[in-house]
């Protein structure tokens, strides 16, 4: 069964990782083109309430999301195992306990709206389209968590292609219905909010036609509902859902600081520079997500040694894989703004690039998170990311009432904190829970981080040697260079083994045999 599992997933992994990065892409083509769109026809200060209730939202729906994290390791340990029983009973406790948890949530969500002007700072007349747009994306929020049940077994059995599928068909009727909307009757934060709910809706229906598909034998019931996996779920799901809370305070409280003390345009001008950091962020999540169901079938099967070379490799890919695009919006940082957004906002260079030069490194060590989770080890992460969690909070705000510091005290914050975490906490936990030397993941951050800087450097250079006015410029001066990067990174960057690894996860058979000796 152990050869017959690790075939599939690494016949898998070229279509996961094709998928991700569709998905990718296709999300920074949207995000990159609604931004101005939004500043065009709601105006910057409305624009901002968007990302803002987005991060609000996050809070809302951080229980049922703990419990799908939870309900991954159990039921992908069970369907891995080929234990069909205990996997229906896993499926079904988490359905109906899920469904209950999230209908005690709508009247608190829809409480809670009301006073979301009141607490915010709000422009004048957009009072009314925060609330449903709050609504809105509070419901898609708590929609889309519940249906993880679902996509959950997509996760189990490797298929992440499908579960782009979900997410490419909740984002394309998101994006073609707001759109819509604002020609047919004009723009209004109300039909952002309802573009985000409908979109829920059917992406949510996608991936439970999918989820039947892929495991037939999976069916809700309430004769499988085990009292015993509760516990279980909750004992896990509620550290995870610590460290989640944590995580918002340190990747979503920003905007948030930043309305409250400054307001509502200063929340716009934020959230313009943050979006690039977002955007690395997703490159680390996309890749990391393709090695998470092999990281845990590596650990249900028992090939720890495998595990620890999967992930060491995965976190120089990583870094080297986000030097490039970092490197290259911080080189070309005022450049990008004033042809992305338009030159009044080419001032906030310095911020875009406190807000995405530390994500490349930082953000490296994603696949080490899978780690605790195979382990179920998440108690000690959990309290330690509330407590940086709340210092980042804590520290935002003392920063920015630093006389000259305004809103780049929050990003400086935000930079100490989670260097902090993901630096030195993080690949410490993860190499003392598999008993090995911390060197394992520490020393593949190097490589990474000396391409950023030399990218950077060099981008900047050239930046000042040359006139890159247009997009056209842009294009052709960032593909010049990620070609040169990219065979310079082939040459020097990789060592024959983890060259071997990236062919042999491309199903050619040819040296899959060498490399799995190895492993």
């Amino acid at each position: 069964m152990e050869i017959k599992t690790i075939d599939k997933f690494t016949k898998q992994f070229p279509w996961n990782l094709a998928a991700n990065i569709a998905y990718f892409l296709v999300s920074i083509i949207i995000g990159v083109l609604l931004v101005p769109y939004f500043i065009s026809t709601l105006g910057i200060a409305a624009y901002g309430l968007i990302p803002l209730v987005t991060s609000i939202t996050g809070y809302v729906a951080i229980i049922v999301q703990s419990l799908n994290t939870a309900v991954t390791r159990f039921l992908t340990v069970d369907l891995q195992h080929e234990d069909y029983g205990a996997a229906n009973k896993t499926f079904s406790t988490a359905f109906f306990g899920l469904t209950a948890i999230v209908l005690l949530m709508v009247p608190v969500v829809i409480a809670v709206a009301f006073f979301v002007p009141a607490i915010f700072k709000v422009p004048s007349g957009q009072e009314q389209g925060v609330i449903f747009l709050f609504l809105g994306v509070c419901g898609s929020v708590l929609l889309r968590a519940w249906s993880g049940n679902f996509t959950v077994q997509l996760f189990a059995y490797n298929r992440l292609d499908l579960q782009n599928i979900v997410n490419l068909t909740n984002l394309f009727v998101q994006t073609v219905l707001i759109v819509i909307l604002f020609i047919l009757l004009g723009p209004d934060l109300a039909f952002v909010g309802a573009a985000f709910l409908v979109g829920a809706i059917v992406a949510s229906m996608v991936s439970i036609i999918l989820a039947k598909g892929i495991c037939p034998f999976l069916n809700v019931s309430i004769r499988d509902f085990d009292r015993t996996r509760v516990r279980n779920l909750l004992s896990m799901g509620g550290w995870v859902m610590i460290d989640q809370v944590g995580a918002l305070f340190l990747f979503q409280v920003d905007l948030i600081v930043v309305n409250l003390l400054f307001g509502a345009i200063p929340t716009g001008e934020y959230a313009i520079a943050q979006q690039w950091g977002q955007f690395l962020r997703s490159i680390a999540f996309t890749l990391a997500a393709v090695l998470a169901p092999t990281i845990l079938s590596f650990y249900a099967l028992s090939r720890t040694d495998s595990l620890v070379q999967m992930t060491s490799s995965a976190i120089k890919f990583l870094g080297l894989s986000m030097a490039l695009p970092a490197g290259l919006i911080c080189g070309f940082s005022p450049q990008l703004l004033t042809i992305w957004v338009g030159p009044e906002y080419a001032r906030l260079a310095p911020l875009l690039v406190l807000l995405t030069a530390p994500n490349a490194i930082i953000m490296a060590v994603q696949p080490l998170f899978s780690v605790n989770i195979a382990y179920n080890r998440v108690r000690i992460p959990g309290i330690v990311t509330i407590i940086f969690g709340t210092a980042n909070f804590i520290l935002a705000i003392a920063f920015s009432l630093v006389p000259g510091l305004g809103y780049y005290g929050v990003a400086l914050a935000n930079f100490l904190i989670l260097t902090v975490r993901h630096i030195l906490f993080v690949p410490w936990y993860a190499s003392r829970i598999q008993q090995i030397s911390i060197v394992n993941f520490i020393t593949p951050l190097i490589p990474g981080t000396v391409a950023l800087l030399i990218i950077g450097g060099v981008i900047a250079c050239i930046a000042m040697v040359f006139s890159i006015n247009s997009i056209m410029s842009l294009i052709i001066c960032g593909t010049v260079i990620a070609i040169i990067y990219g065979v310079m990174v082939l040459r020097f960057g990789l060592t024959e083994f983890e060259k071997q690894l990236i062919v042999s996860l491309i199903p050619s058979g040819r040296i899959k045999t060498k490399i799995e000796r190895r492993m």
